[in-house]
Parts: C-alpha cells; structure tokens; sequence
C-alpha cells in the first residue's frame, strides 16, 4: 500500500505534527471527498505501508523527521514544488532561497534519488511568458542540479474553480491567461516549444526530466512520460490508479489529505 500524503493538501507544511501523531497512533482516518458518509481507516504501520509519496512546497519538516521514518523501516521519496511564480499566482509561497536551502539539505540527509523537483503548473501568461519561463527554469535548474535526482513539467489544468480565480484576474485587467490546450489532447505549438526549451536546460544540467499527466508527443524532446506515484521505486508492480486524470500513469495509492484545508491558497490549484 503506498500511502500519498498529499494531493490535496500541504500536509508536510501545514499539518506535519498531525501527521506525527497519525504515525504514532499506527492509522489515519481517510474521508471520500465525493461521499463523506464513507469513511475508513488506514493503517500506517511500517508493515503495511509500502512506501510515503510525499508532496510539498516547504520540505524542512520532512527533513527533521527523516532519520525517525528510515529507522522505523519506511520508505519514501519527497516531491518538492518550485516555480518562484509572481506573488499574485503564489500568495503564501515560502522564499526561493530557503527552499533551495531546504532542497539541499534534504537531499544530503535521504540522497537526491529520493528528492524530486516539480516545475508545474506551467502557465503562460503575460506575466509568465514563455521568457520568463526559460530564465525562471535555468536558474533553478543551476541552483538545484545536485540536489534533486529528477525534474516534473506539468503543464496547468484548467479546473472550474481555478479557472474561475484565474479569469477573475483577467476580468480584473491584472494579467492575461493565454491557453494552454486544444481539444485538451493537443498542447498548443507555444506550450510544446517552452517544454523542448526547459528540456534542453534540463538536459544542459544533466538533471532528468520528465512530464506529468500529458500526451506522449513531448517524448520526442527527452521529457519521458512520468508516475508521480511510482509504486517500482518502492519494488512494487505498475498497477495504474483508475482515479486519476486519463493521462495520469500513476499507481494505486491512499490519500490521506483533505480538499480545501491547504492555506497556501495557490490561485491555479485544484484543491481549494
């Protein structure tokens, strides 16, 4: 069983010492969000957890417990998300350089393998044009090549309620939101440019790239399909969550964050 701690919510910035007790008390209450009436515990024994997947901005609490979780016999790796986006998309980002900082440090307690850098979402927008992407990416790239062991590209999902945020802002004249899709299957030539530009600086730094939830055609510029839930780095057998978007190839996993309680408030986000 791998246990996703969390897609829908920060729960390594936000909800770190709730975590800490749910692991002492050896399970966790997960809630559906689409049926709040079912409801059902989740062990979170060493023995029956095959391995944490763990998401987040802020990877320093993580950090301070990971000698705790390898002793303990737990596996898992950390996905780091890090754009440096204008404070108007990222209203509680937490500073660049102390996530560097962060990122580092972390890898150097539980190995880069383990440390996993997410550049995603990618918007375009008059604000984040395809320029201010490619400069954002090769500094990050350069401040991170030794301390993460992979890079995700995910291009942004319009969703209702984030989309709703987002075109407020247009409504409001404060920046402009430039499409992304066509036919969702299809990334527009612009989008599908700015990705061979990130892979080639991704490549220059020798730091893997791969995509997250998209078509297969980016393959040709060395962004590889990617599980962002990988079950083979926990020595387990692909078996594709049902549940997840129709491009996802992640495995089988247990959620155990909730929908709408993540304060960090991030205007494209769907969990909110």
């Amino acid at each position: 069983m791998i246990i996703s701690v969390s897609r829908r919510s920060d729960v390594p910035r936000f909800y770190w010492d709730w975590f800490l007790g749910e692991l002492e008390r050896g399970e966790t209450v997960v809630v559906n969000p689409f049926n709040t009436r079912q409801v059902k515990k989740v062990s979170l024994l060493s023995q029956d957890v095959d391995g944490f997947v763990f998401w987040t901005r802020e990877p320093y609490r993580i950090r301070e417990s990971a000698g705790m979780l390898l002793e303990r016999g737990y596996q898992f790796y950390v996905m780091v998300s890090l754009t440096g986006y204008p404070a108007i998309f990222e209203p509680q980002a937490p500073p660049l350089d102390r996530i560097i900082d962060d990122l580092h440090r972390l890898s150097a307690c539980i190995g880069s393998e383990r440390v996993f850098w997410r550049y995603d979402p990618i918007l375009l927008s008059s604000l984040t044009s395809e320029h201010y992407h490619v400069e954002q990416f090769q500094f990050l790239a350069g401040a991170l090549a030794t301390a993460v062991g992979r890079c995700i590209v995910s291009l942004y999902d319009p969703y209702a309620k984030s989309d709703k945020r987002l075109r407020a802002l247009e409504t409001e004249r404060l920046v402009e939101i430039y499409p992304l899709y066509k036919e969702r299957r299809y990334v527009v030539p612009e989008a599908v440019n700015l990705l061979g530009r990130l892979a080639d600086i991704a490549h220059q730094y020798r730091i893997p790239i791969y995509s997250c939830a998209e078509p297969d055609g980016l393959v040709s510029y060395g962004i590889l399909p990617h599980a962002c839930v990988d079950g083979s780095l926990f020595g387990l057998k692909k078996e594709k969550d049902p549940h997840q978007r129709s491009f996802c190839r992640c495995d089988r996993s247990i959620d155990i964050g909730r929908y709408g309680t993540c304060p960090a408030r991030c205007l494209y986000c769907y969990a909110w």
